[in-house]
This record gives structure tokens, C-alpha cells and sequence, in this order.
């Protein structure tokens, strides 16, 4: 496999940094598809290799960018976590430009959105918003609609912005977030358990100073309405009908409910009439089902429905 990296611009003129991984020898024959990342909340998209080696080698390419205030788009570490105003729908609005740059490099060649936890949701607003430029959708380790409490926290992330400004790193929103997270997985041995059941990918995450970082309140602010904004009916009544999606999750992960909310957003784009929505849940996997123990098997099913959805198009 090769990798490749490069920048372009956002809308705000920031540089975005994008990996490219391609097959050895890819430009003899073009690929089944190009599979675009999202990636997670405070983790980057060079965690992603070890899946984009699985698909390169059945025959996709691989685009994957770091999103505004993450990995080597932010810069310095001291950047990290600080994503600028209006960041949920800006961070989306990046993905259809890396999307459109995809198009150019490979004229009519299927498109399709691999989005995990934050990138789930910035690719469920993908799939109203730019529908058009994807062939199907991937979201992992996703949600539903948010409880009521939702519109609490936009409320405490808007007031410590407005007080102490955009960039204020909160621990409170942190703990009030992804604190509880962890209480089901007591005993703990590190903040980050409910991740995965391997304690070394584990330990690879909680090592990596990209990873897991306080975020600010800006970005709560615009995360927590983002999150609000993906489930309203005017929004979901925009996704194509017959646009495919892939939900993936694990019984165990926190983020999706133990698998209650990953079943109410399907049962969400099943009244909506959208025709192909296929859900696995996969038993005893936590968040990061690309880094569980049973990675193997979530790759293999990832690829197989792609091979599917491709060879439809060919």
C-alpha cells in the first residue's frame, strides 16, 4: 500500500491535511470506489491505516482528512481542540470539498462515506446536505436523536463561550459528556475502556498525544446543535430515499446506547421510506469496532457490503 498526504484549503482558507492511501501499482486500473473518512471526536485519521490497508487491498482507495482543530490539520498540540466558529456544519461542508476533489481525481468512480462517532453525525448532516456527491453512507459507532438534555448542554456550552470565550477548554463539558461513558466498564483500568475490549489499542490511544484532548466550548456549542439539527424532520425529510447506508456498532458502546439509540435512527430512516438501511450490532463490541477484538470481521463485512453497493454501479 502507498500513502500519500496532502492540504487544500477549507472555506476560511485554513489548510486541511488529508491522507491518501492507494493501492501498489493503482494506476494501471482504476478502483472499485473511493472510500472517504470521517473520523472520531479527539483521535485523527491516521488511526484509520490498518483499515485502509483492508481496503486497498480489495481493490479501493482511500481518502481520509483530519477535521479543523484535529491531528496535523490543527497544527501545534496546543491547537488541538480548538475549532473555530461554526465548526460542526464547517467540518461537513470540508468533507464535500475533499469529496469534489475525489471526483476530479477520478471521474465517475462511486464515492462512499465511512464516518465514525463525531464523523457519523457530520456525515449524517452529509446526507441531506451533499447527498449527491456520495454512493452510499458507512456510519459507525453513531446515534440517534439526543435526549431533551441535549438543549441543556448547548445552553452551559453557549454561556461558558459567551464568558470565557470561544476557545475555553472545559473539563466540565468534557465529564458531562464522555465522563459516564466509562461506568459501565467499572473497575476501570484507563479513562478510555469503553473504547475497545483490546487494552493495547486502548493504550495506544490514551499514549498518543493527539488523542483525547480537552475540547472547547465553541466546539461543544456547535457540536451539541449539530447534534440536534441532524434529526429534525426537515433535514431528514432531504436524504435521498434510496440512498444506501451501512450502520455499525457495537451492544456495548456507550455513544450509541448500547445499541437502543443505533436502533431508534434506523428505525428513524426506516419511516422516512428510505429503502436500503442495513444496521449490524456487533455482541460485546465497544466504540472503536475498527480496533476491537473482532476488527477482522467488521472489516470483512464493511468491505463486502461495499463490494456489493459498487458492483451494483459497475
Amino acid at each position: 500500500m502507498l500513502r500519500e498526504t496532502f492540504t487544500f484549503p477549507d472555506e476560511d482558507r485554513n489548510p486541511i491535511f488529508v491522507y491518501h492511501w492507494s493501492r501498489d501499482g493503482a494506476g494501471k486500473m482504476p478502483p472499485k470506489a473511493v472510500v472517504q473518512i470521517s473520523h472520531g471526536m479527539a483521535e485523527t485519521a491516521y488511526r484509520y491505516e490498518r483499515f485502509a490497508q483492508a481496503l486497498t487491498d480489495a481493490g479501493y482507495e482511500v481518502f481520509a482528512n483530519d477535521h479543523r482543530g484535529h491531528g496535523r490539520t490543527a497544527g501545534k498540540l496546543e491547537q488541538v481542540g480548538l475549532t473555530g466558529a461554526d465548526s460542526f456544519s464547517k467540518m461537513t461542508n470540508t468533507m464535500a470539498r475533499l469529496t469534489d476533489l475525489v471526483a476530479d481525481l477520478y471521474p465517475g468512480v462511486p464515492v462512499y462515506i465511512f464516518g465514525h462517532s463525531m464523523g457519523s453525525f457530520l456525515s449524517q448532516q452529509y446526507m441531506y446536505r451533499f447527498s449527491a456527491k456520495a454512493s452510499g453512507v458507512v456510519l459507525s459507532g453513531s446515534n440517534g436523536k439526543q435526549s431533551l438534555a441535549i438543549h441543556a448542554g448547548i445552553a452551559l456550552a453557549g454561556l461558558l463561550a459567551a464568558f470565557k470565550g470561544d476557545d475555553h477548554r472545559s473539563p466540565l463539558l468534557t465529564n458531562l459528556t464522555f465522563g459516564s461513558y466509562n461506568q459501565e466498564f467499572r473497575p476501570n483500568r484507563t479513562g478510555f475502556d469503553w473504547l475497545s475490549r483490546d487494552e493495547a489499542e486502548v493504550d495506544r490511544y490514551v499514549e498518543d498525544p493527539y488523542c483525547g484532548g480537552l475540547f472547547s466550548a465553541g466546539f461543544y456549542r456547535d457540536f451539541f446543535r449539530g447534534l440536534v439539527d441532524i434529526h429534525r424532520l426537515s433535514n431528514l425529510e432531504r436524504i435521498p430515499r434510496q440512498l444506501p447506508v451501512l450502520l455499525i456498532s457495537g451492544d456495548c458502546d456507550p455513544v450509541g446506547e448500547m445499541g437502543r439509540g443505533v436502533a431508534r435512527l434506523v428505525a428513524m430512516y426506516r419511516e422516512l421510506g428510505m429503502e436500503d438501511v442495513v444496521c449490524k450490532l456487533y455482541a460485546g463490541g465497544r466504540h472503536e469496532l475498527l480496533n476491537e477484538t473482532n476488527r477482522e470481521e467488521v472489516m470483512r463485512d464493511v468491505i463486502a457490503w461495499l463490494d456489493e453497493k459498487s458492483g451494483e454501479e459497475a
